[in-house]
């Protein structure tokens, strides 16, 4: 068997945290605007459609 041994990603080489967070931000702000305009958009609908 593989020996199964836990990975410090801390201390790999190769990861770009910084780059990681601002990925990060940056999906949570598309989310967030996103659903900000899916609300808004439904909201629309149902006062134009009805």
């Amino acid at each position: 068997m593989a020996d199964h041994n836990e990975v410090a990603y801390t201390t790999a080489d190769g990861n770009d945290y910084e780059a990681h967070e601002q990925t990060y931000e940056g999906f949570i702000m598309l989310v967030k605007y996103g659903t900000i305009a899916v609300v808004i958009i439904v909201a629309l609908m149902g006062y134009f459609l009805t």
